[in-house]
């Protein structure tokens, strides 16, 4: 969709630097940009880029606008601002409203709604306005969907989840499949725990490609506003996800863990069972989180595997490093102390 920067700007605010007229069709980077697209500037360590670029016009800070060859919008956030307009530019009229003629659909569906080809659409399932539900999609019985939701083809929600408004949930993801509970007999055996609980989804929450999120055993696992997932990442039983917590591809969280509000969690990052992290804690990519977090702030590390005794009794020793290394610099002080005396006596 192409604009001008003065529609840009007067939709977003900023500061024009240029020719307000220029139009742009799209977004690129500093190095890839045309004449009519749009670029920005928001990592200094891309600056060296800027003096070269052809784009029509760059988003950047105010302190690198007097370098810029191009019309600039200047924002002291580059990046958020890149990523609004994105968002404009890249809109495509939604599909149209109705119902495929091979989609299944047992409830009655706002008109407003769009249902793909070969969907399910169960008994007594709630749909808001404007819901695109792609092709293949399977919402199960008492499946409520909020308003403005778009499940992109192939995604699956299990009986009784509920997902709010404006979310988005991209194909292959799987919402309220049972979490994985079991009891052993004294032969070893496994005996399936009912999960009877269920995924609530908040407002304004994103969901990636093959995305799994369990229902819960007894209480709801829940994933609170604005919350935004990866793609891959597998939510255990009775989770509950923070407002505006993001997580990068491939996180795993055990069953009953409780993450707070405003966290980021990196890639690969698993998070045990019935843990729980306060609000603002950052989990770097690959941390093994085996306890509790009780402080905002960041955590990295792992440990070795090995068995898991020896883990144990590494682990506990692990924890006291930095006690033993001031202890060592006060033995090697008082050691220092002691030498000239030792000399002497020698």
């Amino acid at each position: 969709m192409a604009r001008s920067l003065a529609e840009i700007v007067a939709r977003f605010g900023g500061e024009l630097r240029g020719d307000g007229a220029r139009v742009v069709a799209g977004l690129a980077t500093l190095e890839t940009a045309r004449a009519d697209q749009l670029a920005f500037l928001a990592n200094p360590k891309y600056r060296g880029q800027l003096a070269a670029t052809r784009a029509g016009a760059v988003i950047l800070a105010a302190e690198m606008a007097r370098h810029c060859p191009a019309a600039a919008i200047v924002t002291p956030q580059p990046y958020l601002y890149f990523a609004r307009v994105s968002q404009w530019l890249a809109e495509t009229p939604p599909p149209p409203p109705g119902i495929h003629p091979s989609a299944v659909v047992e409830s009655a569906v706002p008109a407003s709604a769009s249902i793909g080809p070969q969907c399910w659409i169960g008994p007594d399932v709630e749909l808001g306005e404007n819901v695109v539900i792609g092709a293949q999609c399977r919402l199960g019985p008492g499946v409520a969907i909020g308003a403005e939701s778009c499940l992109y083809p192939g995604v699956t929600v299990y009986h009784g989840c509920r997902i709010g408004r404006r979310a988005i949930v991209h194909g292959g993801a799987v919402i309220g499949a049972d979490g994985f509970g079991f009891a052993r007999e004294a032969d070893g055996a496994w005996v399936k725990i009912a999960q009877t609980g269920r995924v609530l989804v908040g407002d304004d929450v994103e969901i990636g490609a093959n995305t799994t999120i369990d229902r819960g055993a007894l209480e709801d696992t829940v994933i609170e506003d604005g919350v935004k997932l990866d793609n891959q990442i597998q939510i255990g039983h009775n989770v509950r996800i923070g407002r505006n917590t993001a997580m990068a591809g491939c996180v795993g969280i055990a069953g009953s863990a409780k993450v707070g509000a405003g966290c980021t969690v990196g890639g690969g990052a698993i998070i045990l069972g019935h843990l729980e992290l306060a609000d603002n804690v950052h989990v770097s990519s690959g941390t093994l989180v085996a306890k509790s977090i009780a402080t905002p702030g960041s955590y990295t590390g792992t440990v070795p595997f090995m068995a898991h005794d020896d883990w144990l009794k590494n682990f506990s020793r692990l924890r006291h490093l930095d006690a033993m290394a001031d202890k060592i610099r006060a033995l090697e002080k008082r050691l220092a102390q002691l030498e000239p005396l030792l000399e002497k006596k020698s």
